[in-house]
């Protein structure tokens, strides 16, 4: 399980995260909601170190991580991977390399075991027929597939995706959603997913948590969300422009 608890982080003068806590359950497809520059994806930096708080905890599987040092958070980010918004594939690497390298790099594969690995997990993510072109060359969607397989090859158990469809056509950004549906159906990972996207947010989501004004301001399950008396969550969620919400 993953546990923040009254975490707290600003930038200089701006407080961005004002005591946020919540849990996030093993096996489930978590959403974390809200306007821009609430804090979403400030806060799931958090858990693999890549920024610290400056108040509160932040607890996985047990341990608090929120204060490990850089040696420590190797085991952290070895169960915890991350896809950011932007695919950040080598191009100059096929797609069959950008995958082995984790590979080589993590696990000590020779290249021809790294290589036979790679292609298996381009085909968890239906892109092992694009394994010798280079990301250049294929679409966002398709990056964005590579870029998953890439974030599997450790097998963690934990997988943060940053605004996994934004830029992504309609089509690509459904078959993204089916494929972190079944990361947690089919290999029981624990998906945390950053997203505007509403279509993604009430198809595959099993809960989510809202962040407004640096704090929570509700978690719960897709339908909780949609029949809920609250005319600032009514308003994010049905993309009207007028009414209270301040961001």
């Amino acid at each position: 399980m993953i546990s923040f608890r009254d975490v707290k982080k600003s930038f200089g003068p701006k407080s961005v995260l004002k005591g946020v806590s919540f849990d996030v359950q093993d096996g489930e497809v978590f959403f974390i909601i809200g306007a821009s520059g609430v804090g979403k994806s400030v806060l799931i930096k958090h858990l693999i170190g890549l920024l610290y708080p400056d108040d509160g905890e932040i607890w996985l599987d047990g341990e608090e991580v929120s204060r490990f040092d850089e040696r420590q958070m190797y085991a952290v980010r070895k169960k915890c991977a991350m896809v950011f918004q932007h695919s950040t594939l080598f191009d100059s690497m096929t797609c069959l390399e950008n995958v082995a390298l984790p590979l080589r790099k993590h696990r000590g594969m020779t290249q021809k075991e790294a290589l036979l690995e790679a292609r298996s997990r381009l085909e968890q993510v239906r892109m092992a027929d694009f394994g010798d072109r280079f990301p250049a060359a294929l679409g966002d969607g398709m990056r964005k597939r590579v870029a998953i397989a890439r974030s599997l090859t450790l097998d963690p158990r934990y997988v943060l995706f940053d605004e996994p469809t934004t830029s992504l056509d309609p089509v690509s950004a459904r078959r993204v959603d089916k494929l972190i549906r079944e990361l947690s159906d089919t290999l029981g990972v624990t998906s945390i997913v950053v997203s505007h996207d509403l279509a993604s947010i009430f198809t595959i989501a099993d809960r989510i948590v809202m962040l407004y004004g640096g704090v929570v301001r509700k978690i719960g399950t897709p339908e909780d969300f949609r029949s809920v008396d609250d005319e600032v969550i009514q308003q994010f969620i049905n993309g009207r422009a007028e009414g209270p919400m301040e961001f």
